[in-house]
């Protein structure tokens, strides 16, 4: 299957008589859409109307124009336990400029890469493994390859809430948006489920079909031509919606910051990540309290290694004046009252593609996944209880 279109990558809207190219800003409506989208939330749609207060065609409308802008896009996102991978490594690395393309190259060929963001000088990765042995192998072969400089490595389980924030806009959304509070945020990655604590469950080859079938669905759809508004949750077959039950799939709307139009002057068109070594007896709850309720800081990632913790944000090139808001507090100094050894990375959103876009898709192998014909058609189903 060919990679969907990277998401990243400015839509702008020619001014009328061929004057320069601008990007309208949002209206209050749909920044109210959007916030709701971001949410994930499986409500109704009365509810979902109920909570943005906006006509149902308008939310039709720019639930419809968001998607086909490229201002959001959908994804499922499997918990690492079912699949046998509980460990999960976020890697920040700056390429040499003449070994770029083969970093690149080495990154997304490794079969455990389910992301990859890369501009001129940046490139941000996320990988599902097995063991704790494998993201050290990889550190190791791009080491000796001297194809970067040397990376930001933060690898964790996935069995506890160590990704607290995985990939989730809505908090900083509505913070930038002036909206108050948010329905679902944060987000995170793996955690605890239903089976019995200390068991890692075993998929059944229906259940393995079933995942995969959810993680292909947004790229199915867009092969198919159908818009990407189309590929929520609602009207699955029930072994699918089983899964997003036991919690072993998420459904997430996810934002493309380079593509989005500001609102009310206010952008969120730069990628910010800070990496930091724990000080003794800091507690990455606190922190995450502390930036959210304080500083007004959301982030839309947040791994807790042992040695390193890694955070993810999106801020302005031009911040607008906060004037008319109370103030916040500090981020610097409240980051350094948990971290040291503080490394910030910022890069402006537009100049970055994404050759691996979330595709979780590659943790499951087609021939592995495959159920037979009967238990397909529902066949046998006393004998697979989660059929």
């Amino acid at each position: 299957m060919c990679p969907a279109p990277s998401p990243f990558g400015r839509r702008a809207i020619p001014s009328h008589g061929g004057g320069p190219v601008t990007l309208r800003a949002l209206t209050d409506a749909e920044a109210r859409v959007i916030a709701v989208l971001l949410s994930a939330r499986p409500d109704r749609e009365r509810d979902r109307l109920n909570q943005i207060g906006v006509p149902r065609s308008t939310y039709h409308a720019v639930r419809r124009r968001a998607y086909a802008e490229g201002w959001l896009r959908d994804r499922y996102i499997p918990h690492p336990l079912p699949l046998g991978l509980p460990w999960v490594t976020a890697l920040v690395a700056r390429p040499y400029a003449d070994r770029h393309d083969r970093f690149v190259e080495r990154v997304s060929s490794d079969p455990g890469n389910v992301l990859l963001w890369s501009d001129a000088r940046t490139c941000i990765a996320v990988f599902f493994h097995a063991t704790a042995a494998e993201p050290r192998k990889l550190v190791d072969r791009l080491a000796s390859e001297q194809l970067s400089a040397p990376p930001t490595v933060v690898t964790t389980r996935a069995d506890g809430p160590l990704v607290p924030v995985y990939f989730d806009f809505e908090g900083l959304w509505c913070n930038l948006a002036g909206l108050d509070g948010t329905l679902a945020y944060p987000h995170g990655l793996g955690g605890g489920w239903d089976e019995e604590e200390g068991t890692m469950p075993t998929l059944s080859a229906h259940q393995r079909w079933a995942i995969r079938e959810l993680l292909e669905r947004p790229f199915a759809a867009s092969d198919q031509g159908r818009g990407g508004h189309l590929v929520g949750p609602f009207g699955l077959p029930f072994s699918q919606r089983k899964m997003l039950a036991k919690g072993w799939v998420t459904h997430r709307t996810l934002l493309d910051p380079s593509r989005l139009p500001p609102f009310r002057g206010r952008a969120a068109d730069q990628i910010v990540l800070v990496a930091g070594t724990p000080r003794r007896d800091a507690r990455p709850d606190e922190l995450f309290a502390v930036l959210t309720r304080e500083a007004r800081v959301f982030p839309f990632l947040f791994m807790v290694g042992a040695d390193r913790w890694l955070l993810g944000a999106l801020g302005a090139a031009n911040p607008p004046s906060d004037a008319a808001r109370p103030p916040r507090r500090p981020v610097l100094p409240t980051l350094q009252q948990y971290l040291e050894g503080i490394e910030i990375l910022q890069e402006g959103a537009a100049g970055f593609s994404a050759p691996v876009d979330h595709r979780y898709d590659r943790l499951l192998l087609p021939e592995e996944s495959r159920p037979s014909k009967k238990t397909r058609h529902g066949i046998g189903a006393a004998q697979t209880p989660d059929s």
